[in-house]
């Protein structure tokens, strides 16, 4: 038996060479059979791509899905209780924890725990969107996938197998190698597959009206689970628009700032020498441009008063200069001023351009020939 099953083997490879090698003769269906295998390869391509895609829909975080089956795995009873996490739950869960910080009192608070209280409900529904697919869809077609599809499989990979037999112990009888009683029991064990590769399909196909009434129990699931989704969301947006109308026409406090007497400071004196000393030594000058942090502390210093006195002592004995003209930035650093503008000198950069600042504060780089210049550097 082994030997004979080794030389079947081996008649078998060799006529699959001579097909693909030297395009040897073969036996070839009809037309019927060749559509019913087209078709039964659509049916079971559909079938798994379906249980694929539809596993994605319900649940489509890849790596949620993968814990979920690392755990359901495992033994014990964190499988048993174990469930997907819900989008909707968790920002649902976010949202009602947020509320409860805020306060039940507080408007916002309370309509944030309304919205994550109906997110968690749609969470709900779609647990029970899982469980009507999985179990009225899903599983239907693994039990079609793992019967009728795996036994049409089976029975066409035999027929296959035993065609080439065939083929190849005929092919070896027009040489006179074989005898006609062993062609002949090739050519019996081809009809019978033929037969029952053709009868698997015929039975596979002829089961469309299955398919399609599960196909109609998933959309009825799914448009219960819309319904119910579309009335819980309802439900929410016009408490939402009560709570909004609410807050709107609530009485409106007075507000009144907080000042340092609330919080028993007093006020410093800005009269005493003293008090001008502790205000220098606790008080930092507020610098308005980060080149300005780079400079001196003496610079920094002339820049402050330059700051409080500019408008009123454009005649003072600082450095300064009166533009000439109106001046736009083209490049970073350059500053923008217009004609008359006074601006203080800060320093000269090369031939052509000094450093000056304008009497709000904001410093740059100045072209010498839209000045003139009232009092020069140093």
């Amino acid at each position: 038996m082994a030997l004979a099953k080794i030389s079947k083997q081996l008649n078998i490879a060799n006529q699959l060479i001579t097909e693909k090698v030297f395009n040897g003769e073969k036996s070839k269906f009809n037309d019927d059979y060749t559509e019913m295998e087209k078709k039964t390869d659509a049916t079971a391509d559909m079938v798994d791509d379906l249980q694929t895609k539809t596993k994605e829909f319900l649940q489509p975080n890849p790596a949620a899905r993968a814990k979920m089956v690392a755990i359901k795995l495992s033994s014990g009873s964190q499988a048993q209780k174990a469930q997907y996490p819900q989008t909707e739950g968790i920002l649902g869960n976010a949202m009602t924890g947020h509320g409860k910080k805020l306060g039940e009192d507080d408007p916002l608070g309370s309509a944030l725990m309304e919205t994550g209280e109906s997110l968690k409900q749609i969470a709900d529904v779609k647990y029970s969107l899982d469980n009507n697919v999985k179990q009225n869809f899903l599983e239907p077609l693994q039990h079609l996938q793992n019967s009728d599809i795996k036994e049409v499989l089976h029975h066409r990979k035999k027929l296959s197998n035993r065609r080439l037999d065939y083929d190849g112990k005929r092919r070896k009888q027009l040489k006179g190698g074989i005898s006609d009683d062993e062609v002949r029991m090739a050519q019996d064990k081809f009809r019978e597959s033929l037969h029952n590769a053709s009868t698997s399909m015929h039975h596979l196909l002829e089961n469309d009206v299955e398919l399609i009434s599960q196909l109609a129990v998933f959309s009825e699931s799914l448009m219960t689970y819309y319904q119910q989704c579309a009335e819980i969301m309802q439900e929410l947006t016009s408490k939402l628009y009560e709570k909004k109308s609410e807050a709107m026409n609530r009485p409106k406090k007075q507000f009144i700032p907080t000042t340092l007497s609330d919080l028993n400071i007093d006020s410093l004196s800005i009269g005493s020498n003293n008090d001008r000393q502790n205000n220098n030594s606790n008080v930092k000058p507020t610098i308005s441009n980060p080149i300005l942090l780079s400079q001196p502390q003496p610079t920094v210093n002339l820049i402050n008063n330059f700051n409080n006195n500019m408008r009123t002592q454009q005649s003072s004995a600082y450095p300064h200069c009166v533009a000439l003209y109106d001046f736009d930035a083209e490049n970073p650093g350059e500053l923008s001023f217009k004609e008359n503008d006074t601006l203080r000198l800060l320093s000269r950069v090369d031939d052509n351009w000094y450093e000056g600042m304008l009497s709000s504060g904001r410093t740059g780089y100045i072209p010498m020939s839209y000045v003139q210049v009232k009092i020069p550097l140093p």
